[in-house]
């Protein structure tokens, strides 16, 4: 299991209403730590001939994150089978060392020219996996 991860500090831009970490700024942040795993990982090249795009969200909120508080966001692919994928991210209090958020989303791998599913070359899930 190739893991990723970065850590974030919650910005007065990041809270809603609630005074908390707004849960569609907890989408966008799966989303850019899975396009940066990509992106720092993958060769050029993989990066030129397919990308990914999301089938499906499944996220658990288990604990609110509020201003100033440091995240550690973790991803990592759990399985792949044919042209997809499924990638899981964490998020953890890195004060309090607690979880806060929970993911797994379906991704599925597409030919950059056509927009047609390829399946999952080796190569990619080698350094993936």
């Amino acid at each position: 299991m190739n893991a990723f991860q970065k850590e974030i500090v919650v910005s007065s831009d990041d809270i809603d209403d609630l005074n908390h970490v707004n849960n569609v700024r907890y989408v966008q942040w799966i989303q850019d730590i899975s396009k940066e795993h990509w992106q720092t990982t993958a060769t050029t090249k993989m990066q030129e001939e397919v990308i990914w795009v999301v089938l499906s969200h499944h996220i658990e909120y288990k604990r609110a994150a509020l201003l100033n508080d440091p995240i550690i966001i973790s991803t990592n692919i759990e399985s792949s089978s044919g042209a997809k994928c499924i990638r899981i991210v964490e998020m953890i209090n890195g004060k309090t060392n607690k979880l806060l958020v929970r993911s797994s989303t379906e991704w599925c791998l597409l030919n950059s020219k056509s927009y047609r599913p390829v399946r999952i070359p080796e190569e990619i899930k080698e350094i993936f996996l």
